[in-house]
């Protein structure tokens, strides 16, 4: 089994159970799990791999991103969408993301998972909802096994075209016995329940207004019988109310409910306009949340009461969303907007420090997964961990909290990352496949899918 020895940390940021924040700490890590951290003479002196950080880098725990579209990388800054609500931009781009080949998941889910790794993630959720011209969630996940990311894959699914009142296009939705067998086959093939898993599946029908009822209670029923968890977009802007109160008669939250969408392995995205009483219920039953402030903002939906839902014990964590909605990928960025957005809706610089928002992208985005492997630094924990180096300018004169001035600053990129064990990002570099030679390849298929 290989050791690697991380020593001499400006500090180490555990989020352990007590917040500790280590000057001058490390971690000695054995094949793909820590065994230890703490001051940086309490560790053993040698090991398979040493790296010295020389007081200039702080270690965090990898951060987790709980909700993206990988594809949608594909398709940033369309002019037709720019200035659009959440419908509007969806119809701009559906015609364009019917064109996708197995070729393009591939892509766009490696770049993903660069972009990722390079901004201090090192777990994320991606939320494949279309299934266009032979496409499939292996395409993807054979991608992003390739860089070194841990990746919980979502089967997710649309039903209800625009011929039934929804607002995807026909051709891109799916009978829904077709979806139902492909997620028993994804579940058996490649779901794995085990500690310090790098694979795991979710059942993910896209949103209410792109299934069928039927379909989000067979796809819950499927998933408890297989033991995985439950994900979809609620709640995200005024007009999604609206369609949920027309077609359902219901709010949002109490639909959720109707259809046996509410539980510990249920979370949900955005829930820009959730209800107080939906919010308590959430608490109430542990169900999650996905924030995903940077989309939020950019289609003009609303801020998310995150506040509130902490208050209420709802289990809250992170998501960069699509990058055709926040046209960007950078989780550090996204717990930095979580932390500022929050003080802008309650017009109080105090309901959101550095360290909560921090906390919102790492032990928030485990608890939303359902992980008790990751998220913080402690013996026993999944070897996932960041670096970064405070020697920048962007980081000059922040000697009184450099902690804080993670969020409070601007990180362009980290500049280690170790994900279960494995050196992935070293050096500002990834590791494991040629970043240059698939930003062209990327950028080519992007430039097809525009003709």
């Amino acid at each position: 089994m290989a050791t690697l020895l991380v020593k001499n940390a400006h500090t180490v940021v555990t989020l352990n159970e007590q917040r500790e924040e280590i000057r001058g700490g490390g971690l000695y890590v054995r094949d793909n799990a820590i065994e230890q951290v703490g001051p940086t003479e309490t560790l053993p002196a040698t090991a398979d791999q040493v790296i010295d950080l020389k007081d200039r880098q702080i270690v965090l725990p990898g951060l987790v991103n709980t909700h993206h579209h990988f594809f949608q990388n594909l398709t940033r800054a369309v002019p037709e969408g720019q200035n659009s609500d959440l419908f509007g931009w969806l119809a701009a781009l559906y015609p364009r993301w019917a064109k996708l080949t197995p070729e393009g998941i591939r892509l766009s889910a490696q770049l993903a998972a660069v972009e990722l790794l390079l901004s201090g993630c090192t777990t994320a959720s991606d939320h494949l909802y279309l299934y266009p011209n032979g496409c499939t969630l292996d395409d993807e996940i054979e991608a992003v096994q390739a860089t070194g990311l841990r990746f919980h894959a979502s089967r997710g699914s649309m039903r209800v075209g625009q011929s039934l009142g929804g607002h995807p296009p026909d051709s891109l939705v799916e009978n829904e016995a077709a979806i139902l067998k492909d997620s028993q086959r994804l579940i058996e093939q490649y779901h794995d329940d085990s500690r310090y898993a790098m694979l795991r599946i979710t059942l993910a029908p896209c949103s209410p207004f792109s299934v069928s009822t039927d379909l989000m209670r067979a796809s819950a029923e499927m998933a408890r019988s297989y033991g995985v968890r439950l994900h979809t977009h609620l709640a995200e802007t005024a007009n999604d109310v609206a369609y949920s109160l027309e077609k359902f008669g219901q709010r949002p939250g109490d639909y959720a409910g109707a259809v046996g969408w509410l539980g510990e392995d249920v979370w949900h995205a955005h829930c820009v306009k959730l209800s107080d009483d939906a919010i308590a219920t959430f608490g109430q039953t542990g169900t999650g949340v996905a924030h995903c402030p940077c989309s939020n903002m950019r289609l003009a939906s609303g801020i998310a009461p995150v506040r509130q839902m902490l208050d209420h014990g709802v289990p809250v964590g992170l998501g960069v969303d699509g990058a055709a909605s926040s046209d960007s990928t950078h989780l550090f960025q996204e717990a930095r907007l979580a932390m500022l957005v929050a003080r802008v809706r309650s017009e109080n610089a105090a309901d959101m420090t550095a360290r909560q928002a921090l906390e919102l992208a790492t032990r928030g985005g485990a608890r939303v997964l359902g992980r008790d492997d990751i998220g913080y630094l402690a013996p026993g924990m999944a070897a996932d961990f960041v670096t970064v180096d405070l020697d920048r300018p962007e980081f000059s004169g922040t000697v009184a909290d450099p902690v804080a001035a993670l969020l409070f600053c601007q990180i362009a990129s980290i500049t280690h990352s170790v994900v279960n064990g494995q050196w992935v990002v070293r050096d500002g570099q990834v590791t494991n496949l040629s970043v240059s030679n698939l930003r062209k390849a990327h950028q080519k298929y992007a430039k097809w899918l525009a003709q």
